[in-house]
C-alpha cells in the first residue's frame, strides 16, 4: 500500500520501497538523540522544528518526553501526523516565526531542515530565544563537501529544495552566532556493512542509487537488493570529517 503522503523528493517517508537507505539515514539521528540524551528527554518539553511526516516526533515522545510539539508547514503532513501520531502535538507553523514562548523548551530538534530555510540566522536566533537556560539544541543537515562534491560555499545547490548547504565550520559558526554555546559538530557516517558493500562493488552507495536507471543492469539490481535491507544499524555518529550528514549539538546559555 502506498504511503498517504506523496514522495516529492523534499522529504523521506517510512515504508516506501526503494527509500530504505534515505529513511534509515534520517531515523538513525532520531534514535541517536533518544539514546544519547535519554536523561534530557525524560519528562521534557520538546520542539521539533520541521517535523515532516511525524515519525521522528513520535520517537522523541516514546523516549520519555512529556510534550512534543511538532511544527510543520505542509498542511497535508500536519494532518497526517495528527492522525497517525496522536501522542504528539502537531501544529502547522512557519519556521520564520516560531509559535513558541520564550524560555519554554528543554530540547529542540531540527533535522534535515536548515538547508531549506531562507533566513537561517533568524531561525536560529528564534531557537535560542525559546530555549530554557541549559536547554539542548540538535541540528542535522547534509555535509556539503560529501553531499554535493565541488559545490562552493554560498553557491546554490542542485537540489531544488535546498537554499544553501553547509560544511561543519559554517554550521558551527551559525549556531554560535545565534548565541548558543558549547557547540559541537559531529557527523552521521556509514557503518561497517555499507563500507564493505562499497568496497566489494567498487561503488559509492549514494551515487549508485542516484545513477540506477537501467532496468536489469547488474549493479542496479545489486543496489536495489542491498538498499532494501538497510537499517539504522548501518549508520553511526562520529567525527564530522567525511560524514554523510552533520549533526550539531549546542546548549542555550
Amino acid at each position: 500500500m502506498p504511503h498517504p503522503l506523496p514522495l516529492t523528493g523534499e522529504r523521506t517517508l517510512p515504508g516506501v520501497p526503494g527509500e530504505e537507505y534515505w529513511f534509515a539515514r534520517h531515523e538513525a539521528v532520531y534514535r541517536w538523540i533518544a539514546s544519547t540524551y535519554a536523561d534530557r528527554l525524560r519528562d521534557a518539553v520538546v520542539v521539533e522544528a520541521g517535523s515532516g511526516e511525524g515519525y521522528g516526533a513520535q520517537l522523541l515522545r516514546e523516549a520519555g518526553a512529556r510534550l512534543v510539539l511538532a511544527l510543520e508547514y505542509d498542511p497535508g503532513a500536519v494532518g497526517h501526523a495528527g492522525a497517525s501520531y496522536p501522542a504528539v502535538s502537531s501544529i502547522r507553523a512557519n519556521l520564520a516565526d516560531l509559535p513558541v514562548a520564550a524560555a519554554s523548551v528543554d530540547v529542540l530538534v531540527c533535522l534535515q531542515v536548515v538547508e531549506h530555510l531562507w533566513d537561517l540566522r533568524g531561525f536560529l536566533r528564534d531557537c535560542a530565544h525559546v530555549m530554557r537556560p541549559g536547554g539542548l539544541v540538535v541540528v542535522s543537515t547534509p555535509n556539503r563537501p560529501v553531499f554535493s562534491p565541488g559545490l562552493a560555499r554560498a553557491e546554490r545547490p542542485a537540489n531544488p529544495f535546498h537554499v544553501e548547504e553547509f560544511d561543519a565550520e559554517q554550521l558551527e559558526e551559525r549556531l554560535a552566532h545565534a548565541g548558543l554555546i558549547d557547540v559541537e559538530v559531529l557527523g552521521l557516517r556509514h557503518a561497517a556493512r555499507i563500507h564493505a558493500w562499497e568496497e566489494d562493488h567498487e561503488a559509492a552507495l549514494v551515487a549508485a542509487q542516484i545513477e540506477a536507471s537501467t532496468p536489469g543492469r547488474e549493479l542496479d539490481v545489486l543496489v536495489a537488493r542491498f538498499v532494501a535491507g538497510v537499517t539504522v544499524d548501518d549508520f553511526e555518529v562520529g567525527d564530522a570529517d567525511g560524514a554523510q550528514d552533520l549533526v550539531a549539538v549546542a546548549v542555550a546559555p
